[in-house]
């Protein structure tokens, strides 16, 4: 009898083994060196919203079942899946993918598609029309695939005598750099307007001091010669928000706007929004509230205003959701907002957060309507805020455009440890505005700066007297985000500076200019998230003749991303910018990498050589 019961527990606990989660360890190496690989995605195959990412020493640790399958993938590596069985250690040697490059065709501003191979194409493109000013990039792959981007003419350099003034928006947008990183995982080169190369060195985060005055952004700056033209200099400007904590954010009054039509299906988009909404869910608090409003052939309210606290029936309402029919992006917009208002919270954070893949193509569709219908509805203190989802069809034009006229910011989801990185480890960031319309402007000192060349911010230039007029819509920052901007200078001579082409004008330098060591001084404007007059902040760069290897990581890894942007976009201004120059800027400057983003970027440089 003895024998039995002592058999009967020792079964008891194997099933109980079994039945329960436990912790499952381990480390992952290449398997060309045998180094560790940080940042790389651990998923359950059958819940991949359960998730980790190895860290700086290739480690990770994950809650798994016997039966659950972990899925290892990594930029430039074969995926790799086990299944845990009784393991509680489990070590991974990734081994390097050689991917092929796709055929891929960018056409400009024609208005139809022309020259595909019949053969290649089962679905005729003779009637695929094209908005001026984007492109479209066509995979001859998918039986029907359009994006489309807002074309980009590159920044080029200005004399500074001439035109001292350098103004701009800020853009804390990070949407281009993971959409850059979808075609590259896909073996393909991006589209060159796909490039934006501000959101490339604004997706990662940079080691700046917080702010300790009475502002809510401290001002980081730095100067050394540039590493793809040693002649010229690189002036390096940051912005760091004020990180507030999360139990002293405002309380939120969002709306989830989601695009539930037919070409949302596909497994990128519709059921990877669930999975990523989920995760924003977790997030939410007691004094949170949210609503659920969708689109497809027609608009409806889901989900009505509910509390943050009560997570299951947010969860339930988005699980019941399926994808079909026509876009009519216009009429989610205004029952959203219409919802938003009538839940709005004075002094909180009243929010719409688009989800989709921005291809409207009912009802009100063109671009300069969206815009109307926003900036009427923004006065209300509303923000919008944009999640892209999928490939094919995808509409970057557009979903950027209601970000930037919503006071929000737009994120590109290309899977479920982007949402983590967008929902969860930047949740402050994304969702809670400290300072809005943020604006920059740089006046260079002739005597020392003979031309100067903004890299990126192309559509987010403004006019000179735009930086004092408060009605001016610029950018916005949330809480903990950095912004980063980058300046490429040539060095003023005595030659240069007797130049002077104007009939009517002559350009004068004062003692200050002559005298001093100024480079430039560089001015800022921003108001209070719910404030209408601007605060001027100001400060001084001195000039500084240093090189790139006596500079920060911040310097060096921005400059390294940069660089990158340029050779994807084959830039006239790349200098001696070589995939190897990049490699080792990025690995020299990847600084503490607790996420493996910098990893993940370098590996992607390396995967992006071969194509």
């Amino acid at each position: 009898m003895k024998k039995n019961v002592f058999i009967i527990s020792i079964l008891a606990v194997l099933i109980s083994i079994n039945l329960s989660a436990r912790t499952i360890t381990g480390t992952v190496i290449s398997m060309d060196d045998g180094l560790a690989i940080p940042g790389v995605s651990v998923i359950l195959k059958n819940n991949p919203s359960i998730g980790t990412t190895t860290n700086i020493d290739g480690r990770y640790s994950i809650e798994a079942y016997n039966e659950d399958i972990l899925v290892f993938s990594f930029v430039g590596m074969k995926t790799t899946e086990i299944k845990v069985e009784n393991q509680t250690i489990i070590n991974i040697s990734m081994e390097p993918e050689i991917l092929a490059m796709d055929e891929v065709i960018v056409t400009g501003l024609s208005s139809k598609v022309k020259g595909l191979r019949a053969s290649r194409q089962k679905r005729s493109y003779a009637n695929c029309e094209m908005s001026a000013g984007a492109i479209m990039y066509v995979n001859p792959q998918e039986p029907f695939n359009r994006e489309g981007y807002s074309t980009i003419h590159e920044n080029g350099f200005k004399e500074a005598i001439k035109s001292p003034l350098s103004t701009f928006s800020i853009d804390v947008d990070a949407a281009s750099y993971a959409n850059v990183r979808r075609f590259l995982n896909n073996g393909q080169k991006p589209p060159v307007d796909a490039v934006r190369i501000e959101e490339m060195i604004n997706y990662f985060n940079y080691d700046y001091p917080q702010p300790d005055n009475n502002h809510p952004f401290a001002i980081y700056q730095e100067l050394a010669h540039c590493p793809w033209n040693e002649e010229n200099m690189l002036l390096h400007i940051g912005l760091q928000g004020e990180k507030i904590a999360m139990n002293n954010l405002p309380p939120s009054n969002i709306v989830f706007l989601l695009d539930v039509s037919g070409s949302m299906s596909s497994q990128n988009k519709l059921p990877l929004l669930k999975k990523a909404f989920k995760l924003l869910v977790h997030q939410l608090r007691e004094e949170d509230r949210v609503a659920i409003v969708v689109y497809a052939g027609s608009s409806g309210l889901v989900l009505p205003s509910t509390k943050g606290s009560n997570k299951q029936k947010i969860i339930e309402s988005l699980e019941r959701l399926n994808a079909g029919g026509s876009t009519a992006g216009a009429a989610g917009l205004k029952l959203a907002y219409q919802v938003a208002t009538e839940n709005f919270i004075k002094d909180g954070n009243n929010r719409i957060i688009l989800a989709t893949d921005g291809d409207f193509n009912v009802g009100q569709s063109s671009n300069a309507e969206m815009e109307r219908l926003i900036e009427k509805e923004l006065e209300k203190g509303i923000f919008i805020s944009v999640l892209g989802f999928g490939m094919g069809n995808y509409q970057d034009n557009k979903m950027e455009i209601i970000a930037d006229k919503g006071n929000g910011n737009y994120a590109y989801i290309d899977n479920i440890m982007e949402a983590k990185k967008v929902l969860v480890n930047e949740f402050g960031g994304t969702l809670f505005t400290i300072a809005k319309d943020v604006k920059i402007q740089i006046e260079f000192n002739p005597a020392i700066v003979e031309s100067y060349r903004l890299i990126g911010y192309e559509n987010r230039l403004l006019n000179d007297e735009d930086f004092e007029d408060d009605k001016k819509d610029a950018g916005e920052l949330g809480s903990g985000h950095t912004v980063t901007a980058l300046y490429e200078i040539k060095v003023a001579n005595k030659e240069s500076l007797k130049k002077n082409t104007l009939k009517y004008q002559t350009s004068n330098l004062n003692n200050l200019a002559k005298e001093g060591d100024e480079v430039a001084t560089v001015k800022f404007r921003y108001k209070k998230p719910d404030g209408h007059k601007s605060i001027l902040l100001e400060e001084v760069i001195p000039f500084k003749d240093q090189y790139i290897h006596e500079m920060s990581d911040n310097f060096k890894f921005s400059a390294a991303v940069a660089s990158f942007g340029m050779l994807l976009r084959n830039s006239e201004h790349k200098g001696d910018i070589t995939y190897k120059s990049v490699i080792d800027l990025a690995q020299s400057s990847k600084g503490n990498d607790k996420e493996g983003y910098r990893s993940e970027f370098i590996q992607l440089i390396k995967l992006s050589q071969h194509l």
